[in-house]
Order: C-alpha cells, then structure tokens, then sequence
C-alpha cells in the first residue's frame, strides 16, 4: 500500500506545468514561473493542496493565492524559520495561541490603518 502511495506522489511530483490540469493551474498559479525547479516533493505536496481549491469560497482561494505568492518569494532560510515558528506555536496550549492570534490581528490592523492615513500636505508660500 505504502509503495503504491509513493509511486502516486512520485509520479504527480514530476508532472511538468503544462501537464497540469486547468483547475490545478488554477489553484497553484502563483507559482507557475518556478513550478518546473521545484523539488519533486514539494510539487506533490501542492498538487495534494490543489484538490481542496474547488471547493474553497471566493474570499478562501484570494487567501490561499496571496499566501501561496509570499510563500514562493521567501528564501529557503526564510521558509525554515516559518516552519519553526509554525512548530513552536503548536506546542502553545490552544487558549494561549487564540490570545496570539488576536493579538497578531489587532497589530497588524493596526498597521494597516498607519499605512492607509495621508500626511497632511504643507503648504509653502
């Protein structure tokens, strides 16, 4: 079972862009310049994640997208580092990580409404 499993991943892993199906394209679009060099492990991870993209909501697949593009752009120390974040937060009990979580949103709200206020423009005579 195992090695019919493996066999699966492996042979979905080496499928170039163009073999893709138009949903799969679909779904992993943020990464169609360096679909082709990445590894083979990693292609088959994403086209397991691809199957869920159907049946996402609109506002669903914008996210996914949005997360997918960042994702593409970090560098690989940059991606190691996120994943040991995301291995450290696991380990936070689940009330704790609900406080994180807001406190994250309320900060990051907090920036965007920085960013979104025009400094006023001077008037020189």
């Amino acid at each position: 079972m195992l090695l019919c499993f493996t066999s699966t991943l492996a042979s979905a892993a080496s499928i170039s862009w163009r073999a893709l199906s138009p949903a799969q394209r679909e779904a992993l679009a943020p990464l169609d310049q360096q679909w082709d060099t990445l590894p083979e492990i990693q292609r088959s991870r994403l086209i397991e994640t691809a199957k869920r993209y159907p049946r996402l909501t609109h506002e669903q697949k914008e996210r996914f997208h949005n997360r997918l593009e960042k994702w593409s752009k970090l560098t690989p120390e940059q991606r190691e580092a996120a994943r040991e974040k995301y291995r450290a937060f696991n380990k936070v009990p689940a009330k704790e990580r609900e406080q994180v979580k807001r406190m994250v949103r309320e900060q990051e709200a907090s920036k965007a409404a920085a960013a979104s206020t025009v400094p006023p423009v001077s008037q020189t005579r």
